[in-house]
């Protein structure tokens, strides 16, 4: 029996001993399954510093060389990590960092406070006091129940600071309060926001214990003017003497772009506040996450602040004031690194195609800030990792193209209002003989950017609306508040429209989600400068209804409508795909987003209805926790369409297709 007892441990230990390293191999490597990020092969090119969705910079010395580098926490999928960017110049305002290394996990609400000038690290109720050595792995509770505050939160910062000049650390405390907001589709038929809005308060703990043994009295509000300090979201709380009179001031973010400046006009033992004044300087995104430090030491303290898409900005601070006492602060810099993997913001919708006539295959890309993107390719056709460009943004009508919600053009609210979510298609869509491009957004308005240049050097004209012919009434999805301009496309957000001559009689189609998420398809009828849309005709079936991580919702036999999200509202759209013949087959597939990519496979043609089979996904590595968005490309030059993933962390996967190129 002890035999047997023991050879059943043995068995335990070894099982669990190969989950282990099964796990440790899932995670060796992006590219463990075929998968990897790309890069830009260009030494000496600069780009914008950034890791994937949402940046969370703490600004320190980190390799102990006397000058500052950026250590940046992401905690979204599939970037997750705690990355050293290197300054190698020193101490310079702004340097040229390293590319990004990865020294730990990423975890959420990750915090800086500099006690007598030494970086200190914290997370809600606990401080990582070896950070430089050990990272997270070592931490100490702070004697705080984190539940103190009753709400629907979702900032969480904690930071430490002498906030009553006794001697003794303060908790600070940032809370993100969603309560009053909710969530979805809550516009009224005029476009106003019918809920509350998002709440940022600051809570002040009190250390009344001592140094060594610190106890926190219960918190409370800080509060500005008598009223409770209250930002639009996220606060994340700075409090640092800015106008040199020996108080604590206070400087908060929000989820927005915005900086709220709170003059002490108190005591620095007995601290007390003015009304906030809105800084100046604005984000170029939302999701901020500042932090107030001297960087280039020249006695006023600046602002390091993370943006929604991964990159990390300075904002100097003159050393001057405004008429109301208020710190000047030049706009945001990016901070640039040296190029290793290219990215484009987050949630990247890459379109591979040659828009400069030479050859080879570039990029264009749409993000979550509604920019489109050109990454050119400069190595010329054939070569599978190519060297590639800077991504500069497109322009129209001299304009830089942005996407952008505002106040009430995402179905998700008002706290949306610098999304735009640009997803896009290139192709010659008023067969001028010039590749256009076709982009749906935040608002699911399609528009259309005629090419009026040349065939090398693309000019974009302003964006039109698509024209299609309805019979009757311009439909719209059922929750939007705002009604369509007639003969125009108004369909469900941040999805692809695809240019695509689908039934091949020389007229370019397109083939997109409708207003109420089937897969449909939009005739192209040719007139003399522009095309003009059929109404669309649901002619693709498949084996359910799915949602916008493509999660099989309803199960249907095989001969039903292709649905590609049943959701409404918010939980709408978002699908991506692309069209190729993945398999040689000689059938156009669908490649459409997952956490990786699923292929629909095109079982054929039956009576003008195209039946696809999901045969699942082409790789189980996890690009995405919302959506990735698939395209394929031929860098290689071997006819045989490849993949490329846009991942949410707004890097580039390359993804081999695994057949052989046929025989010439």
């Amino acid at each position: 029996m002890n035999h047997l007892n023991n050879f059943s441990i043995y068995i335990n230990l070894g099982f669990k001993y190969f989950l282990f390293i099964f796990t440790i191999i899932l995670r060796l490597s992006v590219s463990t399954f075929g998968q990897e990020r790309i890069s830009y092969n260009n030494s000496g090119l600069k780009v914008d510093l950034g890791v994937g969705l949402w940046a969370w910079p703490l600004p320190m010395d980190y390799d102990e060389d006397g000058d500052f580098d950026l250590v940046v926490t992401c905690p979204d999928k599939p970037y997750n990590g705690t990355y050293f960017f290197e300054n190698a110049e020193g101490n310079v305002k702004f340097p040229i960092f390293k590319p990004g290394r990865k020294i730990a996990n990423g975890p959420k609400n990750v915090q800086i406070s500099y006690i007598d000038g030494v970086p200190v690290i914290t997370q809600p109720s606990r401080v990582h006091y070896q950070f430089r050595e050990k990272q997270f792995t070592t931490s100490r509770t702070l004697p705080l129940n984190t539940k103190f505050h009753k709400g629907k939160t979702r900032a969480d910062q904690w930071k430490i600071v002498d906030y009553n000049h006794d001697g003794l650390n303060d908790l600070i405390i940032g809370i993100g309060d969603w309560t009053e907001y909710g969530w979805d589709n809550a516009f009224d038929e005029n476009g106003n926001w019918t809920r509350g809005p998002l709440n940022g308060f600051v809570y002040l703990a009190r250390n009344i214990g001592s140094k060594q043994t610190p106890k926190y009295a219960s918190p409370i509000k800080i509060e500005a003017n008598g009223k409770p300090i209250d930002t639009y979201g996220m606060p994340s709380p700075n409090l640092v003497d800015f106008d040199k009179d020996g108080d604590l001031d206070l400087l908060c973010g929000e989820f927005l772009d915005g900086f709220t400046y709170y003059k002490n006009i108190g005591t620095r033992q007995t601290p007390e506040f003015s009304d906030g004044i809105r800084l100046r300087a604005r984000m170029d995104l939302q999701m901020i996450t500042p932090v107030v430090l001297d960087w280039d030491q020249d006695g006023d303290p600046d602002i390091i602040c993370g943006d929604e898409d991964g990159r990390v900005a300075l904002i100097e601070n003159t050393g001057k004031f405004t008429d109301k006492d208020v710190p000047v602060f030049l706009n945001p810099r990016y901070f640039q690194q040296e190029a290793a993997e290219v990215k484009f913001g987050a949630l990247v919708t890459p379109v591979a195609f040659d828009w400069d006539n030479d050859g080879d295959e570039d990029l264009l890309c749409g993000n979550t800030a509604g920019y489109i993107g050109y990454i050119e390719n400069l190595s010329g056709p054939g070569v599978e990792k190519p060297k590639l460009a800077k991504p500069v943004y497109l322009k129209a009508n001299g304009e830089i193209i942005r996407l952008q919600a505002g106040k009430n053009g995402s179905i998700q609210g008002p706290c949306e209002a610098k999304w735009g979510y640009s997803t896009i298609s290139v192709g010659d869509f008023n067969h001028d003989g010039l590749p256009d491009i076709v982009a749906n957004g935040i608002w699911g308005k399609v528009i259309w950017l005629k090419n009026v240049g040349t065939r090398s050097k693309p000019s974009l004209a302003k964006a039109e609306l698509i024209d299609v012919a309805w019979k009757g009434k311009t439909p719209k999805p059922s929750w939007n508040w705002w009604n369509p301009k007639d003969g125009t496309l108004a369909t469900q957000w941040r999805t692809t429209p695809a240019i695509h001559d689908w039934d091949k009689d020389g007229t370019n189609d397109l083939i997109m989600l409708d207003h109420e998420g089937y897969l449909a398809f939009f005739q192209g009828a040719r007139r003399a400068d522009y095309n003009v849309l059929r109404a669309p005709q649901r002619i693709f079936k498949g084996a359910g209804e799915y949602d916008s991580r493509h999660r099989l919702r309803v199960r249907k036999t095989a001969d039903s409508l292709l649905r590609l999200n049943n959701g409404n509202a918010g939980q709408s759209g978002r699908r991506k795909f692309s069209l190729a013949d993945w398999d040689g087959d000689g059938r156009t597939d669908l490649l459409v987003n997952s956490v990786n990519t699923n292929l629909l496979r095109n079982m054929g043609e039956d009576n003008g209805v195209t039946t696809f089979r999901d045969v699942g996904t082409l790789s189980p590595l996890v690009l995405a926790g919302h959506t990735t968005s698939p395209t394929t490309v031929d860098w290689d030059g071997n006819g045989v369409p490849d993949l490329i993933i846009g991942g949410e962390d707004g890097f580039l996967y390359y993804h081999q297709n695994p057949r052989k190129p046929k025989a010439r």
